[in-house]
């Protein structure tokens, strides 16, 4: 049973990714790759259960535009510390696309990226087995002031001066 940090609390993955084994049966919140949704997206369509889908960082955003309505989470992958692409995901989704549902950081993520990423629009942290959660939860709060704007609820240096 899988943990990680949701909306600045830690609670149970009720997700599975495909790749998955699926122990005690089917699961019924289920995260494709990019490439297999965009193969199957008809049959999934039609599946009963909630879709997310997962995006490396050549995958294009733009792509699942028109899938919001069927997909309630997507899952973008950091493959280390110098991969940023996911940040510039994560900001077109929110912004640009208005993408409303879950956006979850998976991979090699560390602790010191969460506030940053918070920052970009995600609410969902799937760290690295290894991470002790309660300290990383602590990480996302790390900062009080930012200088740029940013899809979060916080407030920028510049617009607090106002």
């Amino acid at each position: 049973m899988r943990r990680l940090i949701k909306q600045r609390e830690i609670v149970v993955d009720e997700w599975r990714h495909a790749d998955e084994d699926a122990h005690g049966g089917p699961h019924r919140a289920l995260i494709l790759p990019f490439a297999r949704w965009k193969e199957e997206k008809d049959r999934w369509w039609l599946w009963d259960g909630r879709l997310g889908v997962r995006l490396g960082p050549t995958d294009p955003v733009a792509a699942l535009e028109q899938d919001f309505l069927r997909v309630s989470l997507v899952a973008i992958e950091f493959g280390g510390l110098a991969e940023g692409r996911g940040y510039s995901q994560a900001q077109l989704l929110r912004k640009r696309y208005k993408f409303t549902g879950e956006l979850r950081a998976v991979g090699k993520i560390q602790r010191d990226q969460l506030f940053f990423m918070a920052r970009c629009g995600f609410d969902a942290f799937e760290m690295p087995e290894t991470t002790k959660l309660e300290e990383a939860l602590l990480s996302i709060d790390d900062f009080s002031v930012a200088y740029q704007g940013a899809p979060d609820a916080g407030l920028s240096l510049e617009r607090r001066a106002v």
